[in-house]
């Protein structure tokens, strides 16, 4: 790997952070995209080559982008709240600018799209696999965005003959998660935390190890070009188990509950008053919110296991707490555990 360069955007956020590291423990030089002002703590001590930029500048692409054989595409504008049109200014028009320099290019060995288990339509899921087609009318404007995002790169695999796989990961815990955990956190200090509905159906849980395992396994597998993914943890847990994680480890009593047939009949109301403010967070009950914390979300890994050799292996219980122990400071130094199964063959 020595002479080899990996491309990881999104390299300060949980996921692009363990990528460069898993990268630079494999041998691999690692550059990274990195905005100006970002927040580089998951990458100190690192030895990667960072350029300025930002995805919305698409003139920075040729030279990001030169003597590069890997590309981690994990950058995307995040959230459940906002105009679709913020979240398909990067997460759409500007990858379609980044696969055409690449290409360009002609280095590129394997593109890796970090995709999302959100794309699937907004319904129960029980077992649902990768011949059930992306929703293009999603929840918001993230999901919508995103499963645009992978007809763009399937265009560019069909007719462009680009060497890409798409891994959709589930909701992604570990240290450095800096989105739902700590506001799961603040809600829990203030008392806000409520069951929607009985708890009892599942989360389509990943722990950030897990899913670093799967991106290395993915750039292993030549069969794995042009393939989609779905990964998760190979247990999934119900939102019992998640909450109350949460709340042992904290400290706080069992969370009560909100039937989830009156969240359902209030969270058009609550997103309608906070649209009319013009509000720029998203109000405390959204239909994010409701698919997050109660729709059954339990989506089939079988192929990844097939076809990748993906396991999973980490268990939520201690990838949880690994989670709780950055969110409150307990963890100063960034660190996995589990064993890789991405370890070169």
């Amino acid at each position: 790997m020595a002479n080899r360069r990996m491309l990881v955007t999104g390299a300060t956020g949980m996921v692009g952070s363990f990528v460069a590291r898993r990268a630079l423990e494999r041998g691999y030089k690692v550059r990274a995209l990195v905005r100006a002002g970002a927040d580089r703590t998951l990458l100190a001590g690192l030895d990667i080559e960072y350029v300025d930029g930002d995805l919305s500048d698409h003139a920075c692409f040729p030279k990001l982008l030169q003597d590069v054989q890997i590309v981690v595409h994990s950058a995307a504008h995040i959230g459940d709240w906002g105009p679709a049109e913020k979240y398909r200014a990067i997460n759409v028009v500007a990858l379609e600018h980044f696969l055409a320099a690449a290409e360009r290019a002609a280095a590129v060995e394997r593109w890796i799209q970090v995709s999302t288990l959100g794309v699937y339509p907004a319904r129960n899921h029980y077992g649902t696999d990768e011949t059930v087609s992306p929703s293009l009318t999603g929840l918001d404007g993230y999901t919508r965005t995103k499963a645009e995002a992978e007809v763009v790169v399937r265009h560019h695999i069909d007719e462009c003959k680009l060497p890409a796989v798409i891994l959709r990961p589930g909701f992604i815990y570990g240290p450095g998660e800096r989105h739902v955990i700590p506001r799961l956190l603040q809600r829990f200090e203030s008392g806000m935390v409520k069951f929607i509905g009985d708890g009892k159906s599942l989360l389509n849980n990943v722990y950030v190890g897990n899913f670093v395992d799967a991106v290395f396994l993915a750039i292993d597998r030549d069969e794995a070009v042009g393939q989609v993914y779905n990964i998760r943890d190979d247990r999934l847990v119900t939102r019992e188990e998640y909450l109350m994680a949460v709340a042992e480890y904290l400290g706080k009593p069992r969370p009560g509950r909100v039937p989830l047939w009156l969240a359902r009949v209030a969270v058009p109301f609550i997103e309608g008053y906070a649209r009319l403010k013009g509000s720029e967070q998203p109000p405390l009950l959204t239909r994010a919110t409701i698919k997050f914390m109660a729709l059954n979300l339990d989506f089939s890994i079988a192929k990844a296991k097939r076809q990748l050799g993906y396991r999973g292996t980490v268990d939520f219980q201690p990838g949880m707490r690994d989670a709780l122990d950055w969110a409150t400071g307990k963890m100063q130094t960034p660190r996995l555990i589990g064993s890789p199964c991405g370890s070169p063959n």
